[in-house]
Order: structure tokens, then C-alpha cells, then sequence
């Protein structure tokens, strides 16, 4: 499969190619989402409504809005207080929440479960994943809230403003429904969990991040909903940002979070019972069904606040952490842990521990995010 760097407009295929029909009713019957969303890793053509798209599942209805894209929809919307999204494979190589969403979709499919909420279902970024990299050029998840629009054309550019667009017509449609009388004017609440995996190990295995929720406070009833994930390490944004989270978050309200559920590893090496308390709850989320929840305590969590970036200013930055060094690892205070030109960053604070630390990013960006443990009143 030939993958073009200087892509413009993507090489879609037409839903009328006997090719993507046969692998269609192929997908109706056996499930294989991420198959179907591999084969056309650049989308497709849909001439007239989504409809054409569209079957029927346990009483519910699921539209094939595009590659990776799967939308269900109660056929029985009246009850439906709900919106919910759930992402993955936003960066390719990241195959254990795509193989979590692809486990929920056969579930469906095979009718094991009824959804009572309109849920979208996605796996982001198709062409990373047939060529097993977090991106082809562009880091998908930093180019949410129209960052898209700042960079050259590329696959990357493309997606995250469809992606943007198919988030946001569900998310307005969920509040179209609120506003109806035919719906009793139900108060629909928008949800948004982006499942990642990271590039190293972490001191904490599995950790989320609480996009900046400016004025608002952070929302303690979704963090205990994290913790019955097996999620209790938490890091609370600081500042806006273009991860998909985060435009869920800021333009529509949406409960949400980045969720990290360890380390990186190639399709089908993934141990699966390492995430089904992530999947029952989600399974549970969209079918309705009663969430058992604790009250929250500070004591149940690992919560950290961000002190700031050290960013790659130039080709001369060094990094003075290895490969090795897990996420959350803290350092003593007036530790050297960079140099770039004319700047150095010493740690200043007891608990300073780094997250996501790479120095192969380009100049302007960052490097690593320093944080520090925190309590939640």
C-alpha cells in the first residue's frame, strides 16, 4: 500500500467499488472494524445520506460514517441522557485501545450487548496504523481546536478536521435532542474517553490526563469513575492544548480525558485482561447499565498538577534522561535534567517527576512535562 507524504486530498475510494461493498457486508456480519478501517486507511466517498451505511443492531442502528468512524444510535432514543465518544489509535502504534474498541464493536454487532446511548466509536489515525508509528507526519493529537489549519497539507491535516467534524455534528446532535419535545427535553451529558498507550513504562502503569477545565472545577465523580477503570493516576491540564480530549472538553463540555493504559506494544501482544475493567465500565457506560462508584478520597489517587515544559528550543538541546527512566519519575531538587542554547532546567521542587520525555521532538516543542504531586479539595 503505496503512503504519499505530500498528500493534499487523500485518495478516497468510492462505497460503489466492488472492493469496499464486498468488505462492507464482510464487517456487517464478522465485526473485524479494524480490518475494514486498515483496508481503506484514507476514507471514502459517500454520495447521498450516511444511510447507505447504515444496519440494524440489537435495537439500535450503526452508520459507517467513514474509516474508523462508527456511529450507533438507540433506536429508542427517548431515555437516552448520553453522549458518548470513544477514541483510539489516535496515534497508530498505540494497539491496545484500538483492540479495546474493536472488542466493544463485535460485541455489538454480534448483539452481546445493547446500547442504550448514542455512542461514536473511532480509530483515529488508519495510515499510522499500516505502517505501525504513532504518525506518519504530523502528531495527530496536537493538531485538535483547528490546529489542523497551521501545518502543510498531509494525511494527518486531513483527519483531524474530519475527525473535528464528525465529533462535533454528534455532539450538537445529542444537544439537538435535549432541546426537543419530542424527547421530553432530556438533558443530554457529553462524555469523550481518548485511549492511548505510551511510548515507555511508567511508574504507574495506567494514568489519564484531565484536560484544562478552566473556570470549572474538576469534576471528582469522573475521577472515581477513572479509579473504578483501574485509572487512579491523574494529571490535571494546565492550560489549553490540541489534543482530541481537550476540543471535546473545552467546545462542547464534554467529560473527558486522555487515557494512558501502558506501554506500546504491536497488534495481538497486548495481555487484554489488563484492561476489562476499562472495558466492562465502558461497556456499562453505553449500555446503561449501574456503575458502582466510591466516594472520592485523595488517599485512592496519584494526583499531579504541571509546573511546566522544557522545551527543544534548538538542535543543540540534550537530554539528561535515558531511554530507561519511567514516567513519574522524580528527581532531587537542582537536578540538571537539559541544556539548549543559553538555557539549562535544574529541577526546584521536592516531587518533581517528568512525564513523556523525548528529546527526538522538533525545535519549538516539547520535550518533557514536569510535574508535581498534588490533593484535590
Amino acid at each position: 500500500m503505496k503512503h504519499d507524504n505530500t498528500l493534499t486530498t487523500p485518495a478516497l475510494t468510492d462505497i460503489t467499488d466492488e472492493s469496499f461493498i464486498k468488505a462492507y457486508q464482510q464487517f456487517i456480519k464478522q465485526g473485524d472494524f479494524i480490518a475494514l478501517t486498515r483496508q481503506f486507511e484514507q476514507g471514502f466517498v459517500q454520495t447521498g445520506t450516511r444511510n447507505k451505511l447504515s444496519f440494524s443492531v440489537k435495537n439500535a442502528k450503526a452508520s459507517l460514517l467513514d474509516s474508523g468512524v462508527l456511529l450507533i444510535e438507540p433506536e429508542n432514543s427517548t431515555k437516552a441522557s448520553k453522549s458518548i465518544v470513544i477514541s483510539s489509535g489516535i496515534h497508530g502504534n498505540e494497539t491496545a485501545p484500538i483492540e479495546i474498541v474493536q472488542q466493544l464493536i463485535s460485541d455489538i454487532i454480534a448483539q452481546k450487548i445493547q446500547v442504550k446511548h448514542a455512542t461514536l466509536f473511532i480509530m483515529g489515525n488508519p495510515v499510522a496504523m499500516n505502517i505501525s508509528k504513532r504518525f506518519q507526519t504530523e502528531n495527530l493529537n496536537r493538531l485538535f481546536s483547528g490546529k489542523h489549519q497551521e501545518i502543510a497539507p498531509c494525511f494527518e491535516k486531513y483527519r483531524a478536521e474530519k475527525l473535528e467534524t464528525y465529533v462535533s455534528a454528534f455532539f450538537n446532535a445529542g444537544a439537538d435532542k435535549g432541546t426537543s419535545a419530542t424527547t421530553s427535553n432530556i438533558e443530554v451529558t457529553n462524555y469523550h474517553y481518548d485511549l492511548h498507550t505510551a511510548i515507555r513504562d511508567s511508574k504507574y502503569e495506567k494514568f489519564a490526563i484531565y484536560p484544562y477545565q478552566g473556570d470549572k472545577p474538576w469534576d471528582k465523580e469522573q475521577l472515581t469513575f477513572m479509579a473504578a477503570c483501574g485509572v487512579n493516576t491523574i494529571l490535571f491540564g494546565h492550560g489549553p492544548s490540541g489534543t482530541f480530549s481537550y476540543f471535546s472538553s473545552a467546545h462542547f463540555s464534554a467529560h473527558a480525558f486522555t487515557v494512558e493504559l501502558g506501554k506500546v506494544r504491536p497488534f495481538g501482544e497486548n495481555n487484554m485482561d489488563n484492561f476489562q475493567a476499562m472495558t466492562d465500565n465502558l461497556n456499562a457506560l453505553i449500555c446503561g447499565n449501574e456503575i458502582t462508584l466510591k466516594s472520592f478520597n485523595n488517599e485512592d489517587f496519584n494526583l499531579f498538577k504541571v509546573l511546566g515544559d522544557i522545551t527543544k528550543v534548538s538542535d543543540n538541546f540534550k537530554l539528561f534522561i535515558g531511554d530507561e527512566i519511567s514516567n513519574f519519575t522524580d528527581y532531587p531538587v537542582d537536578t540538571l535534567l537539559s541544556t539548549d542554547t543559553g538555557a539549562e532546567y535544574r529541577t526546584t521542587q521536592p516531587g518533581e517527576s517528568i512525564v513523556f520525555p523525548n528529546a527526538k521532538v522538533g525545535n519549538g516543542q516539547r520535550a518533557v512535562l514536569m510535574v508535581v504531586p498534588t490533593t484535590l479539595y
